[in-house]
């Protein structure tokens, strides 16, 4: 058991230099039953765009705060503590903003352990507290509440989660033992390492009440009244329910079920390179049984080693990237230069333009229009986008008058003339130079002349797709990924015509439709399909010389990528993935790889057999009779596919920084995080490739000076 009364924390207090200290002034508030409660209002003094956090100062002021309530408590002058937040706003957690600064293991384990001193004295003040969450709780907010009596919450909060294991670490004032004992293993297992694992999914306050994380739920417009009277009755003696009541909680057979169950679930999903997620795995089982001292002082070791290590140090690295850099476009044009978008076009009805359509009109919530070559496309576009506006209607998602108005604001016909008021048109063709050539060839015939053209192509050249426009000026790349509604990257390409009015719109259309722009110069695949190309070509090279195509998939596994590069491939389409791999060789023909048996693969109906979790296992009975007519009979070896991979994905970011294709590294790892799905913990793929020694192997230095690594001693 940890005394963490006896431990000296001054080697940690040197970090506070520069943290935004988040204070926390107490007022008493006397009950209507004539009991006081104190209650402390965390507030860092900014406004709401700057979250309360949890450094080192903060941590130690909030600790002489409760000690001075406790020691008021056994003088019998409160009879409860509250704790809450600025407006919005409870706690984002600890301040990671330099992280790498922390300087060794021991000053993390401290950091960890100051948390568990502050949060978890919550639980020992001699009188109930309680924690009103008014809004956002993530990390070491929702610990503040977890390690308080009781809990209740703003209905109007904007997110609860313990987001931790996206970040590479693991909720470590307390969430991982509590959590597990509140709620249940197989809800834990989904708030603390699903949930992150799911692009970092958050908890609405109704679902955070249902799941039993909270005790109470009130409407934002009487909030803290409210909560103050429910918390008046529970000193009363109101009768709280608890999920964890005695012998509600199943610890023997389906505690240990369900964490095996999860593990086969993670190998499956992810492979065994992320650390974070088995390590809060190791934990919420350890949670079953033990002291809460035992489980909080796991914490403090797990929290210790994660935080040093290369995968937290990359991922942090990954959060700013995606927090600040995303959120600021290099390159991006004065927003004042835009035109005024008022009607959206959109060239094409199949499934990828009517995806589009939907996100336009429920983003943009001005009329679109799609067309195609005849009016059964149209109206098959047409029904796809009402039906899955009915979808969002029936979960909630849009009341029954926005559903209505956004179906009304969409129009398809054959009739091109009515795109002569659109002033953004957008074409979601086939994917040849010729017929795109074509369809803005008749479109521009028709459209203002300030109005916007926008291709949509993977790795055609933008520029010769617009070599034939009277105004190549207004034609810009926008590069959606697929499922269009989820993914959050959109590649923006400037050709050398393309006009700063033109660039200036792309970027405030695609902020409006909450997605985050990189801008790219006209380079075959942009960023990231020539990226993907790479990982594709080398997994098809390998299986063509031979090797089992079940074998290639795991020697791309310390790569850590979200899925395969056959999964990833089925997943992109056959043929889609084939006319890529041409693009690219036809390019460079020297550095990709691809091979004419890939169409003949293309052309069947199923290509690859999946296990559950969805993992390639091999080729269909039809497709291992094609390879093996193309391929060799030497199979090579896991170490040398994933060093070619290595080395190759490490020369084509080399050729693309000197070729300017995007101004720096970051924005390539930028791309590959929100349009991959590249994990944090690789930092994207140059902090990769520098810790694996590919960039000194390649060009005999890194992509980082000095490199991202993790804190050593």
């Amino acid at each position: 058991m940890t005394n963490y009364e006896a431990i000296d924390f001054s080697p940690i207090m040197a970090l506070t230099e520069g943290e935004v200290v988040t204070h926390s002034p107490v007022r008493d508030v006397r009950l209507p039953s004539g009991k006081v409660l104190a209650l402390i209002t965390l507030d860092n003094g900014r406004d709401h765009t700057r979250p309360n956090t949890l450094g080192p100062a903060t941590l130690v002021e909030l600790g002489e705060t409760l000690a001075g309530l406790k020691a008021r408590a056994a003088a019998g002058e409160i009879q409860a503590v509250g704790i809450t937040g600025k407006q919005y706003i409870l706690a984002a957690g600890a301040d990671l903003s330099d992280i790498s600064r922390v300087g060794s293991r021991d000053n993390a384990r401290l950091i960890a352990q100051l948390g568990h001193k502050v949060i978890g004295s919550l639980s020992d003040l001699g009188v109930p507290s309680f924690a009103f969450v008014n809004g956002l709780a993530l990390g070491g907010g929702m610990e503040i509440a977890l390690n308080s009596s009781y809990r209740t919450v703003d209905s109007s909060a904007a997110a609860l989660a313990l987001p931790e294991v996206f970040l590479g670490i693991i909720p470590g004032w307390g969430g991982a033992y509590l959590v597990p004992n509140l709620i249940g293993i197989e809800n834990a297992l989904e708030v603390v390492i699903s949930n992150p694992l799911k692009q970092n999914r958050m908890l609405k306050p109704q679902q955070a009440f249902e799941l039993g994380l909270m005790d109470a739920i009130f409407p934002a417009a009487n909030f803290l009244e409210n909560s103050l009277a429910w918390a008046d009755a529970v000193l009363g003696g109101k009768k709280v329910e608890r999920k964890n009541a005695p012998g509600k909680l199943e610890r023997t057979v389906k505690w240990p079920v369900a964490i095996k169950m999860a593990r086969g679930m993670l190998e499956s999903k992810i492979g065994t390179v992320p650390r974070s997620p088995y390590v809060a795995l190791d934990l919420l089982d350890k949670a079953r049984s033990g002291s809460k001292e035992d489980g909080f002082a796991r914490e403090d070791e797990a929290l210790a080693d994660l935080v040093t290590g290369d995968q937290f140090a990359a991922s942090m690295y990954a959060f700013d990237l995606v927090q600040k850099r995303a959120k600021r476009p290099v390159g991006a044009p004065d927003k004042a230069l835009a035109k005024k978008v008022t009607k959206v076009g959109i060239i094409g009805a199949g499934l990828m333009a009517s995806q589009f359509a939907l996100l336009f009109v429920r983003k943009l919530q001005v009329p679109v229009l799609i067309t195609d070559l005849d009016q059964a496309r149209v109206d098959k576009g047409v029904a796809y986008i009402h039906e899955e506006i009915g979808k969002l209607e029936a979960k909630g998602r849009l009341d029954g008058d926005t559903a209505n108005k956004l179906r009304g604001l969409v129009t398809g016909t054959t009739d091109k003339s009515l795109y002569a008021d659109c002033d953004f048109v957008i074409e979601a063709v086939f994917e040849e130079v010729g017929v795109k050539q074509a369809v803005f060839g008749e479109i521009e015939q028709i459209i203002a002349e300030d109005a916007i053209l926008a291709t949509n192509t993977s790795s055609l050249s933008v520029e010769e797709i617009g070599s034939n426009l009277a105004h190549p000026e207004r034609l810009v790349g926008f590069h959606f990924f697929n499922p269009v509604a989820v993914m959050p990257l959109i590649e923006i390409v400037k050709t050398p015509h393309t006009s700063e009015a033109a660039l200036s719109t792309a970027f405030v259309v695609a902020k409006g439709l909450g997605k985050n722009a990189v801008l790219t110069a006209d380079a075959p695949g942009f960023v990231v399909n020539r990226l993907l190309a790479k990982v594709m070509g080398e997994a098809a090279r390998a299986v063509y010389e031979g090797t089992p195509v079940a074998d290639v998939e795991k020697a791309f596994g310390p790569l850590g990528l979200p899925m395969g590069p056959f999964q990833l491939i089925d997943l992109v389409g056959w043929k889609v993935a084939a006319h890529v791999q041409d693009t690219m060789v036809r390019h460079f023909p020297e550095r990709f790889y691809a091979n004419e048996n890939f169409h003949a693969l293309a052309d069947l109906p199923e290509v690859v057999e999946k296990d559950k979790g969805g993992r390639v296992t091999g080729f269909t009975k039809a497709a291992d009779k094609l390879v093996k007519q193309a391929a060799g009979s030497t199979p090579t070896p896991a170490a040398e596919i994933l060093r070619r991979v290595q080395d190759g994905l490490t020369q084509e970011i080399r050729l693309m920084l000197d070729e300017g294709v995007v101004p720096e590294v970051e924005d390539i790892d930028l791309c590959l995080i929100l349009g991959a799905g590249w994990p944090f913990i690789d930092g994207g793929a140059s902090v990769y490739l520098d810790r694996e020694g590919a960039s000194e192997r390649v060009f005999g230095g890194s992509f980082h000076t000095p490199q991202i690594r993790g804190i050593a001693g």
